[in-house]
């Protein structure tokens, strides 16, 4: 069975908030699959974003690409409205000055969406 990258706007995932932004790198840079491209963030603290799925998805690997990121924390919710979000991971990434973080995430089930 092949593999889909679920979070991508090709296959309809949809970034619905977004805290801060940089119009030459706005969030929907996030999920456009351009590994050239990126969401940069005003720098204050903290960040967060929504991902939309607008269908039914089941997530079984998370891979997280980003610089200077201390904590990352992950919620869920399944409500049809970015609503009733519950605590999914958490997670001390290793801060390496300049260098890309890539933290790779792997679950047995977890099911988003309508």
């Amino acid at each position: 069975m092949r593999k889909i990258d679920l979070c991508l706007s090709s296959e309809g995932a949809e970034v619905i908030l977004a805290t801060s932004s940089d119009e030459k790198h706005p969030p929907e840079n996030m999920i456009d699959g351009n590994p050239e491209t990126f969401w940069t963030t005003t720098g204050m603290f903290p960040q967060e974003f929504i991902i939309c799925f607008h269908k039914h998805v089941r997530i079984e690997r998370l891979i997280i690409q980003s610089y200077f990121v201390r904590t990352l924390k992950i919620e869920k919710s399944t409500s049809k409205e970015p609503v009733d979000f519950e605590p999914w991971i958490e997670k001390d990434l290793v801060h390496t000055e300049g260098q890309l973080q890539n933290e790779e995430i792997m679950f047995t089930t977890c099911s988003f969406g309508d």
